[in-house]
């Protein structure tokens, strides 16, 4: 008796013990070993294929051929393919002309919104608001489920530490444990409870792994780390996505200590599957497997091999695995179990989807005349944009402006729609997004009479700009002399009451194969930036950032800094919410913002060194700091005004000691001593003060938002366990270590109030 025999007898006779999972489990393996009892190795090999049918550049290869392959049964999966029309035309294909008809799945980089865009994920991450983010994906996943798509590659929970690296905006910034919460919120968001459902889809995890800290802050660049920091600070979302239930994996480019991830067996069994007890897909980036060739690993046909044999189930857009395993397997360079693993996670993924049984149920031209940038995604758009934008300054209460008299709106980013949903937004309706002007004209009316002018280019070079406007996100250039456009630029500011100055980075300045060196506002809106300065009229700068950006200068001399990212479909009304206060701003940042380029990588949980900088000081003769700028961040992690005033009494613990396994709850009152009713995140942090390994300074264990209105005194309260006190030790066992600890309770990482306790044997 074959094996596939013997199992079906065996989860039949079991079938009435189960728990439902288990039974709808079984009914899956029954019918996944009677579909692969049929399947030729060249379908096996199929299903591994997930081709791109183009329609948004992430890479420089194009698929060919795609409709013949499919009807060969050599495709599993297509990305980059919308709309009902389209998927059902492919679909139909292997349904009618495949011999099996083994339903395609259609993947899209759906990244921070459809095409309703929200605000970049490094943005939405700002809000430090779990419920809301779930919220977006909810809608990212109806939007784009209506349009044809199951899988989208979603979400990012890469941790990045250094500014220069484009994909930072992709991702939540440089904390593990706020990285850790917004990954779960972002697979429940688009997978929701159950995976059939029309409007849930696979989310895939990525970049796994550790991406973000890739040196030089070079794109796509080698990573080198220790075992301790990959456990304690950048593998914990990758984590918290397998916990919560995450569908599938996608691998990263780099290479882990001289193993290329896609490569990188230990990574993607070891760790991924045995360790974390992952069950479900796991897919190369966009030809990651052909990009091992480059890394040194040999020829494609052992680089797929390598690849497969690693754990990778799926080859996106390179072919190695369709071209290349056949005769890898006559070789004995393969194994025939390790194909049908492979072939198996793609099919349980199509299976759990419901695909098998309705191939085209996101095929419904209906639901994408419903479901699809309506007047509720627009408003929730609006809400996510207005929670995430930053207030950095504020000098004697500039902010909110009055909804009277006449604002001048100068800047390259004043008048540009199609930069305002930012990166990765493959496919947002860029063509209907109002511009910044358009934006705040539409949400103030006749209140406000708005003046605007480019003010300057985006950059001096024309070529560099080309290189920063990509797919579509143009800023038309003025070719007369600076002096000439600056000169009209003031004199348009002539009647105006209050100055906004947009400014900062074009959309594609962060983003994918975005890296810079400088990160700061170019040199040409920095010169323009002091022309309307010197007019004396009130100015505010509305900073477009995909990155944290070294903006001193700024600091010092503009009264008010409200940094938006950028925002999505409805950043211009957004950003007139908050100017005009009927949003109080309540973003924090969930990355900091150096002073200089050569302060990063950059972090507020760093480590001590053995020479410490004493506090207070700057600068001593043989500490660890620079000779000429101080070692703090220009904005910590977690610094974000309102225009209210939070107060924070001490912190009050329930005791001065934790028993192993026991609790301590540490209460705060915050206060709104302010004039406007605001949202605060109480943010609590803990250090350990002595430890079998360097432990860092503070780490950020819990956090909440909550609404506080003015004049009111709220007690947050928050609960410690033993399991918050954990950390991987030199053995990479997860431990609390006995000893004393402190607490810090505050507004941000740095202004905190602190109180100690003792965890106890």
């Amino acid at each position: 008796m074959n094996k596939s025999k013997f199992r079906l007898i065996i989860c039949a006779l079991a079938l009435p013990f189960l728990s439902q999972a288990q039974q709808n489990d079984a009914k899956m393996n029954r019918f996944l070993d009677d579909l692969m009892s049929k399947m030729t190795l060249q379908e096996k090999i199929g299903q591994l294929n997930l081709v791109t049918a183009g329609e948004a550049v992430t890479g420089s290869v194009v698929s060919t051929g795609v409709e013949q392959k499919i009807a060969e049964g050599k495709i599993g999966g297509i990305f980059s393919l919308s709309t009902p029309e389209k998927t059902r035309r492919a679909q139909e294909i292997a349904m009618k002309q495949s011999r099996l008809k083994i339903p395609i799945i259609f993947g899209m980089d759906v990244i921070h919104g459809y095409r309703t865009a929200f605000p970049i994920p490094l943005g939405l991450a700002a809000s430090w608001d779990l419920d809301l983010i779930q919220q977006t994906a909810r809608i990212a996943a109806k939007e784009a489920t209506a349009d044809g798509i199951h899988w989208a590659f979603s979400p990012m929970v890469d941790i990045s530490r250094d500014a220069r690296w484009g994909r930072i905006s992709e991702g939540s910034g440089e904390d593990p444990y706020l990285g850790s919460l917004i990954a779960a919120a972002m697979v429940r968001g688009l997978q929701s409870d159950d995976l059939r459902a029309k409007d849930a889809m696979l989310a895939c995890v990525k970049h796994f792994a550790l991406y973000g800290a890739a040196e030089s802050g070079r794109d796509y660049n080698t990573t080198d780390m220790s075992l301790h920091r990959m456990y304690n600070e950048y593998f914990p979302p990758y984590k918290a996505a397998v916990d919560a239930g995450v569908a599938s994996i996608m691998v990263s480019f780099n290479d882990i200590n001289g193993v290329p991830a896609s490569a990188n067996k230990w990574l993607l069994t070891d760790v991924l599957r045995q360790d974390w007890g992952f069950k479900g897909l796991v897919v190369s980036d966009y030809t990651g497997v052909n990009e091992l060739v480059e890394h040194g690993l040999g020829d494609l046909q052992e680089v797929s091999k390598l690849s497969l044999n690693a754990g990778m189930d799926m080859d996106m857009v390179g072919e190695g695995f369709l071209t290349t395993l056949e005769k890898s397997l006559q070789e004995g360079k393969v194994a025939q179990e390790r194909i049908d693993a492979a072939c198996r996670a793609v099919l349980e993924a199509k299976y759990r989807l419901g695909l098998f049984d309705d191939p085209y149920k996101n095929a419904d031209a209906k639901r994408a005349k419903t479901d699809i940038y309506t007047p509720a995604h627009l408003q929730k758009a609006r809400e996510a944009a207005g929670k995430s934008f930053v207030l950095l300054k504020n000098e004697n209460q500039l902010l909110p402006l009055k909804k009277q008299g006449k604002l001048a709106v100068i800047g390259p980013l004043a008048n540009t729609g199609s930069n305002m949903p930012g990166t990765w937004s493959v496919s947002a309706d860029h063509a209907n997004t109002p511009s910044l002007v358009e934006g705040m004209r539409a949400a103030l009316g006749n209140k406000v009479e708005i003046i605007t002018h480019l003010g300057s280019n985006l950059v001096e070079d024309a070529a560099y700009q080309e290189r920063a406007t990509m797919f579509g996100r143009t800023i038309p250039r003025d070719e007369r002399d600076e002096e000439s456009i600056l000169a009209e630029a003031v004199a348009a500011t002539k009647d105006a009451d209050v100055i906004v100055a947009a400014l900062g980075e074009a959309s594609e300045m962060s983003g994918e194969s975005s890296s810079r060196v400088d990160i700061g506002i170019p040199e040409i809106q920095q010169r323009l930036l002091q022309r309307l300065l010197a007019t004396g009229k009130p100015v505010v700068l509305v900073l477009f950032a995909g990155r944290p950006m070294t903006i001193v200068g700024e600091s010092e001399s503009v009264p008010a800094i409200l940094n938006v990212w950028f925002g999505g479909s409805e950043t211009g009304k957004a950003v007139a919410d908050v100017l005009f206060g009927d949003v109080n701003p309540s973003g924090k940042l969930p990355a900091s913002f150096p002073k200089h380029v050569g302060q990063l990588p950059l972090y507020y949980a760093q480590k001590n060194t053995g020479r410490p900088l004493a506090k207070g000081k700057w600068f001593e003769k043989f500490r660890s700091n620079y000779i000429d700028v101080d070692n703090e961040p220009l904005y910590p992690f977690g610094f974000g005004l309102s225009y209210s005033q939070f107060d924070y009494g001490q912190p009050q613990l329930s005791a001065t000691s934790m028993t192993a396994g026991g609790t301590i709850e540490v209460q705060v009152d915050v206060t709104n001593s302010g004039n406007w009713d605001g949202e605060e995140v109480v943010q609590l942090y803990v250090r350990d003060l002595v430890g079998s390994v360097t432990r860092p300074v503070k780490e950020l264990k819990k956090f909440e938002k909550v609404l506080i209105k003015k004049g009111e005194t709220k007690k947050i309260a928050f609960t410690l366990q033993e399991e918050d006190l954990k950390f991987f030790n030199q053995e990479l066992q997860w431990v609390a270590e006995r000893g004393e600890f402190e607490v810090f309770v505050g507004t941000n990482s740095r202004d905190t109030q602190v109180a100690k306790f003792t965890l106890n044997q």
